[in-house]
C-alpha cells in the first residue's frame, strides 16, 4: 500500500474515531474506572481502540496492531493507536483531547494523524509530504534563542528550571503543546514520560513541520522517557538547560 494509500487510511480511522468520541464527551452516562495504573480510562476509550482495530482488520488484514487499552506487539508493519489522548480532560468535560493513529514500518514512523474534534482541528503528516492542520501547511517557528521561546511544560521541575530563561512559559500538556510547536505557536514543548502510543503520532507531524522530536538526551524518543519537541533551532539549548542540576 503506497505511503499516501495509508495516510488516507489513517484519515478515515480518525473520522470514525471522532464520530464515536464526540458521541460519548460530556454524555450524562459516560463510564469511567481506574486502570492498574491509576490513570483513568473511559468507554469511549476502550469503544474508540475496539472500532479502530476492527477498520484495520478489513482494511489492513495481517497489520499489527499496538493500542493503548489493548496493548500489542512489535511487527515490520504496524499501526500505533491512542484512541483518546487527553482522558482525563476528556472525563472532565474539557475539550482538550485527541485521537492519535500513526503507522510504522520496521519502527520508523510514515504518517501520523491527531484528531481533536472538541476543538475543531486536526493535524496530520506522510513522509516527504508536509505537515497540515484543517488541510493547510503548518511549519515551526523561526526563533533561534531559547531567551526569545515560549515554551510549554508539564514538569514542575522543567517548569522552575527554565522559567527564568525563556520569554515565556506556560504548562499545557498533552498531544495540543506539540500541535503548537508544529503549527509555530509555540517553539518547544517538554512532556512527561510517554507510552509508545502517546508520542508515535507526534514523529511525522513534527518533523514534517520543520521541528524535531527526542529523548532528553537528544536522541529519538523511547517509551517510558521524557518527550521533548521544538522547532529545531533551540532544541540543543533547551536540552542543555534541562540537564542542569
Amino acid at each position: 500500500m503506497p505511503r499516501s494509500t495509508r495516510l488516507a487510511l489513517a484519515l478515515e480511522l480518525a473520522d470514525l474515531a471522532d464520530s464515536l468520541s464526540l458521541a460519548r464527551f460530556r454524555a450524562p452516562d459516560l463510564r469511567i474506572e481506574t486502570k492498574p495504573d491509576l490513570t483513568p480510562v473511559t468507554d469511549a476509550d476502550r469503544w474508540v481502540e475496539m472500532a479502530l482495530r476492527e477498520r484495520i482488520a478489513v482494511e489492513r488484514p495481517g497489520e499489527a496492531v499496538l493500542g493503548e487499552e489493548q496493548g500489542g506487539s512489535g511487527d515490520s508493519l504496524r499501526w500505533v493507536l491512542d484512541p483518546i489522548d487527553g482522558t482525563k480532560n476528556f472525563s472532565r468535560d474539557l475539550p482538550v483531547w485527541a485521537t492519535m493513529i500513526a503507522f510504522e514500518r520496521d519502527g520508523e514512523t510514515e504518517c501520523g494523524v491527531v484528531s481533536a474534534p472538541a476543538l475543531g482541528h486536526r493535524w496530520w503528516a506522510a513522509r516527504g509530504a508536509g505537515a497540515l492542520r484543517d488541510g493547510q501547511p503548518i511549519h515551526v517557528s523561526a526563533v533561534a534563542r531559547i531567551a526569545d521561546a515560549s515554551i510549554s511544560c508539564t514538569y514542575a521541575r522543567d517548569f522552575t528550571a527554565l522559567e527564568s530563561a525563556v520569554w515565556h512559559i506556560r504548562a499545557l500538556g498533552d498531544f495540543w503543546q506539540h500541535m503548537l510547536v508544529a503549527e509555530g505557536a509555540l517553539d518547544a514543548a517538554v512532556d512527561a514520560r510517554l507510552e509508545h502510543w502517546d508520542y508515535a503520532a507526534l514523529v511525522t507531524i513534527v518533523e514534517e513541520a520543520g521541528g524535531r522530536i527526542s529523548a532528553m538526551d537528544g536522541r529519538p524518543p523511547r517509551e517510558g522517557e521524557q518527550v521533548v519537541t521544538s522547532n529545531g533551532r533551540v532544541h540543543d539549548e533547551l536540552l542543555a538547560l534541562l540537564d542542569r542540576p
